[in-house]
């Protein structure tokens, strides 16, 4: 499977973009009280992206045998990652009023762009270990 690696990287790096522009699409739709942000197409292009970015992660981590809790950056992105889809559903569906939904979803992007950095620099500090070298 090695001889896919770039390609299933290239899938994983595309579903990353694809499933952070769509949360930011429906973050902002949600919060101009738009309520087709909801509607079930948009939620089902969401589930889609997101499996194809879950199976591509997990052909990588077999790939590199990388697993999280033995690799600590790989850890920190899967930590990082419920923080992120516990946010995400407040600030899409579960916060109670419109300012619980917007610090949701600032903090939600917050932790994407971590995450993304935790990924470039394969540590766990992310960007901050980017910004001290």
């Amino acid at each position: 499977m090695i001889e896919y690696y770039l390609q299933i990287k290239w899938i994983h790096i595309a579903a990353v973009i694809a499933s952070g522009g769509l949360f930011f699409l429906r973050g902002l739709l949600v919060l101009a009280g738009r309520r087709w942000a909801m509607a079930l197409p948009l939620r089902l292009l969401s589930y889609g992206i997101d499996s194809v970015l879950l199976t591509a992660a997990l052909m990588l981590a077999t790939i590199l045998h990388q697993a999280p809790f033995v690799d600590a950056w790989l850890t920190t992105k899967v930590c990082l990652l419920a923080v992120y889809v516990v946010l995400g559903s407040i600030a899409l569906k579960r916060g109670r009023s419109p300012r619980q939904r917007a610090l949701a979803f600032a903090a939600a992007l917050l932790v994407y762009g971590f995450i993304i950095s935790v990924a470039v620099a394969h540590h766990p500090a992310g960007i901050f270990r980017l910004l001290a070298s």
